[in-house]
């Protein structure tokens, strides 16, 4: 499960990370109202934690703009505010939990988990093209009756990949929304080929049906080509 804390004190966001992890969630980090707006509307979470008090962009406008947008990934409000109005507020524009600061880490784990079971009506935990088939709880991944051994990052990729099934998808896409950079002074060209081509192994040389291709000059499309 991917979990993205945006939160701009840095000790209370590195505890938070910390402890997520341990309980193996995979963590991302926002420091800025922007930045954490930037990722979540990418719809690559299962869970933000979102701080209210935030610079660049405030926590009521994150959350707001992010429901305008139809984007429905669960927000679990962490914040300082305390008063009545403030929790009302949080929860009427689309909030799915909140908790006041401080608060106790057990606690927050055991209304994490119980947001996750929820969820909602409309989240996808299992993505399928042809016979890949990827449970997103687990994170298991198998083409037919083999399961493929993948690292987090080849995870990641091809989530992104069967999400756009069918479509090409570039490198900076991948650069943008799985490696989650937007700017670099060296590119990750021969980084995400590298991955690309280890994850290609995995899922396509042991068959006959090859499903992941380079679109030359645009980037990879996942999709099985008539003969």
């Amino acid at each position: 499960m991917r979990i993205l804390v945006i939160e701009d004190e840095s000790k209370v966001a590195k505890a938070l990370r910390e402890g997520l992890e341990a309980e193996r969630y995979e963590v991302s980090l926002a420091a800025t109202g922007e930045e954490g707006f930037f990722l979540a509307s990418q719809g690559s979470f299962d869970l933000v934690l979102l701080d209210l008090m935030l610079p660049r962009r405030g926590g009521i406008d994150v959350l707001d703009t992010l429901r305008k947008r139809g984007i429905q990934t669960p927000v679990f409000v962490l914040t300082a505010k305390d008063a009545v109005e403030d929790r009302v507020l949080g929860l009427d524009i689309g909030a799915d939990d909140y908790l006041v600061k401080p608060f106790a880490f057990p606690e927050l784990l055991a209304r994490i988990r119980a947001l996750l079971r929820r969820g909602r009506m409309d989240q996808v935990l299992k993505l399928q093209h042809e016979d890949v088939e990827m449970d997103l709880v687990t994170r298991k991944v198998a083409r037919g009756a083999q399961v493929l051994d993948l690292t987090a990052k080849e995870f990641d990729i091809l989530e992104y990949l069967l999400r756009h099934w069918g479509h090409a998808v570039s490198r900076e896409m991948l650069a943008r929304d799985v490696w989650h950079v937007t700017a670099r002074a060296t590119p990750l060209d021969n980084v995400i080929d590298v991955t690309i081509a280890r994850l290609r192994r995995k899922i396509d040389d042991p068959f006959e049906k090859k499903l992941l291709h380079t679109v030359r000059g645009v980037g990879f499309v996942l999709g099985a080509r008539n003969a």
